[in-house]
């Protein structure tokens, strides 16, 4: 008798198993298989390609121009841009890089000139400027401007002026 019972035991946790390793795979099935996308222009060129399931972008991602050149690149979760992102202009140099959050612009922000200097670098919230702007020319710092909420509230020509009256700290 014991050995019946064991026996109804051990095939109720079997069938038991069985039917969570097939709600498994029924659930992973429902939710999309990640696939590898790639998009062309009409001209044939490569327009985009990345990770996506269920028709969302998720993980890394590229952009191109019809000319092929790199567009912009950088990482999506739930089909909203995330994490560090590069820009690129039509003949290949960078035009811009930055963190996003949740689809928005957020941190840190760093533009470039043609020639591919940084000509400003801007602290953003939720795409509007939001702390300081730091102006270059040749390289060199030549202005700051502060920001809240999109509207200018203060700037400095001049790095000593700008020292007095601000922590340095709030650059980091």
């Amino acid at each position: 008798m014991k050995k019946n019972k064991l026996f109804t035991i051990s095939n109720k946790m079997v069938r038991k198993s069985v039917y969570v390793l097939f709600l498994i795979i029924i659930s992973q099935q429902s939710w999309g298989q990640k696939t590898y996308q790639k998009n062309y222009y009409s001209n044939g060129e490569l327009k985009n390609e990345g990770w996506e399931i269920n028709d969302k972008k998720i993980d890394y991602w590229k952009f191109y121009y019809k000319n092929g050149t790199v567009k912009k690149e950088g990482h999506y979760k739930n089909n909203l841009p995330t994490n560090y992102w590069y820009f690129y202009r039509k003949d290949g140099k960078k035009e811009k890089e930055g963190h996003f959050i949740n689809g928005k612009q957020n941190k840190w922000w760093l533009y470039y000139d043609k020639v591919g200097n940084v000509n400003h670098k801007c602290q953003l919230k939720d795409n509007i400027k939001n702390g300081y702007c730091l102006l270059y020319r040749k390289k060199q710092l030549i202005k700051a401007v502060k920001f809240k909420d999109g509207k200018k509230i203060n700037e400095w020509s001049d790095f000593s002026s700008f020292k007095k009256e601000n922590n340095l700290n709030d650059l980091k």
